[in-house]
């Protein structure tokens, strides 16, 4: 029998006008789909006119201008409606979705359906779950004693994961498939007998575990920043979708 890392698989990634959830917005995104290793994924890509000003921060790392998304960048509304279907259409086959950081992506697509859809992301998986693989909980839980950080850019070196045109959503999204499935094969002792269901409702417990260990290190240093535990989406807050 096949083993899910080495099975179908779709990857999601966004690019966006920073990093606060509750307020920033997407710019790009891009749905990745995969039916075996090696084999050419299928690419969905949007363009999003944001509506709002993208600060000179954001650009510097996407490369998306304010301009550019002007007269190139599609509404909100039927980009959300269309993203929020491709990835109910994974879940509804069964098909696990690779979200690097899923609590960012997830939570700020979220937000984006209840602004402009008045909708919300569990409305669109309450026929058939959301089944999340997270490269970065998974290489935190299974490697945890690596000393470095875990962006996407060092697990693609730790995993030999070729990254080309980091920061475009479609790159990403595919180096983010490729690095599942790498921890995948390194980790076939610990992962082979765990379905994809079994893995999201861990990597929910590990996120947790990992959250506080984080804002114990904060809290030692000084640092009052909170670190949410909730994953792969965070709970919604009152003035969300403002």
């Amino acid at each position: 029998m096949t083993c899910w890392y080495e099975g179908p698989l779709a990857a999601f990634d966004t690019e966006t006008t920073g990093v606060d959830v509750e307020t920033d917005r997407i710019v790009s995104a891009a749905l990745v789909v995969q039916d075996a290793p090696g084999t050419r994924p299928r690419v969905s890509r949007w363009l999003v006119n944001p509506g709002v000003p993208v600060p000179a921060e954001a650009t510097a790392v996407h490369g998306l201008t304010e301009d550019h998304l002007a007269r190139n960048g599609r509404w909100p509304a039927p980009v959300m409606q269309e993203i929020a279907m491709g990835l109910h259409e994974q879940a509804a086959r069964g098909r696990p979705l690779v979200v690097m950081n899923a609590p960012f992506d997830l939570t700020l697509l979220d937000r984006e359906l209840r602004r402009h859809r008045a909708s919300s992301l569990a409305r669109w998986f309450e026929s058939a779950p959301l089944l999340v693989l997270d490269p970065r909980v998974l290489d935190k839980h299974l490697d945890r004693y690596r000393k470095g950080r875990r962006t996407l850019t060092d697990l693609c070196a730790q995993y030999g994961v070729v990254l080309d045109g980091a920061h475009d959503a479609a790159a990403d999204a595919l180096a983010s498939l490729e690095v599942v499935r790498a921890i995948g094969r390194r980790f076939a002792s610990r992962l082979e007998r765990l379905s994809p269901a079994e893995l999201h409702t861990l990597q929910a417990v590990w996120h947790a575990a990992q959250a506080r260990g984080l804002q114990t290190w904060f809290a030692r240093n000084g640092t009052e920043e909170p670190v949410d535990p909730a994953w792969p989406l965070r709970p919604d807050l009152p003035a969300a979708a403002a």
